[in-house]
């Protein structure tokens, strides 16, 4: 009779291999050509000091894939260090063993914080976003744009605290409970229910759902302000779809501006309610628009509906974040069942 726990010569090998062929990271980290980031995270890094001495830094690359790693599972910076210790996957994914130090909570942090402040995470976006489209994976035969809300942590202030911040001339906080306090997000009430925290308005490839430009705002920005900051002389040529938020002659005549062919839904009011020609229409654009739901249901199914994260610079950097690990899942996604031709990303 066999004993189950007698080890076999190759049994180690082949777990690994069962573990890599049904792995989401491996497919990930096989299609995705990493190094084309490389130079551009380094960007944040230029005045970094000559000196030699202490412990060495980790790859820059590698922690920019913790970051993604970040996103895809909506893990804390303590969450993703533990993680990173405990599952081969994860270790595998960023090029690390079991002997390698792996970084720890503030450490990663720390390089987060260095690449929003200079400005990294958005070109990372757009070197991205310029590999996508020359790929040919962005098909430009119509556009969508819509809005939807990422929610912090609601802050326990007192009624004069908020009156305070309010006028702009925030409470004088210790300076560790100063930290935690975000004074830049906004709370508004949509559907009878109260939102507290920011805003994230994209634009996205109709056939292909592959995110071309974003805008982060506190929540209660209304999303037909920033459809101008969205659209670019590139658009030219294509449909817009949107719902009713987009939905004012202001807009209509925008769009036809830069030659874009509006499809947005018609709102009712109470004294002009829609007609049936009016909903039917509604409804065919709407099969198409609804597409754009399926972006944000993506990306908060991976990532989850609350970024923990202080100040609408680094709650952008998080949602960037997002959107790029989107774009990535996305990218491949298509390479791998509609163009096969394409090796990698």
């Amino acid at each position: 009779m066999k004993n189950n726990s007698t080890r076999g010569l190759f049994d180690e090998e082949f777990r690994l291999e069962k573990i890599a062929s049904k792995d989401p990271l491996s497919i990930l980290s096989t299609k995705v050509n990493w190094e084309q980031f490389r130079s551009t995270v380094e960007k944040a890094f230029d005045e970094e000091r000559t000196s030699n001495a202490g412990r060495p830094s980790f790859d820059r690359l590698m922690m920019f894939k913790i970051l993604i790693l970040q996103e895809l599972y909506g893990l804390s910076d303590d969450q993703i260090e533990f993680q990173l210790l405990d599952r081969l996957s994860f270790q595998k994914f960023i090029g690390q063993g079991l002997n390698n130090r792996v970084p720890d909570a503030k450490t990663i942090w720390l390089f987060r914080n260095t690449l929003t402040k200079s400005g990294v995470i958005e070109l990372l976006f757009i070197k991205l976003g310029k590999q996508l489209e020359r790929h040919g994976l962005i098909a430009k035969k119509g556009l969508m744009v819509d809005a939807s809300f990422a929610r912090v942590p609601i802050q326990r202030n007192t009624p004069q605290e908020n009156k305070q911040i309010k006028a702009g001339k925030p409470p004088r906080w210790k300076k560790h409970k100063a930290k935690q306090k975000d004074i830049d997000a906004t709370w508004v009430k949509k559907g009878g229910q109260n939102i507290y925290g920011y805003k994230q308005h994209i634009k996205a490839d109709l056939k292909s759902k592959l995110i071309t430009n974003y805008v982060v705002t506190t929540a209660s920005v209304h999303d037909s302000i920033i459809l101008p900051d969205l659209i670019t002389k590139k658009d030219g040529g294509q449909k817009l779809y949107g719902d009713s938020a987009y939905s004012s002659e202001d807009i209509t005549g925008l769009l036809e501006k830069h030659k874009i062919k509006p499809q947005i839904n018609k709102r009712g009011y109470r004294y002009k309610q829609l007609t049936e020609k009016d909903k039917l229409r509604n409804h065919k654009l709407s099969s198409k628009r609804c597409r754009v739901e399926h972006i944000f249901g993506a990306i908060k199914q991976k990532s989850g509906q609350i970024i923990r994260a202080v100040g609408q610079e680094r709650v952008k950097a998080k949602v960037v974040l997002r959107l790029i690990c989107y774009n990535l899942c996305r990218g491949v996604h298509l390479i791998k069942n509609k163009r096969k031709g394409i090796a990698y990303l």
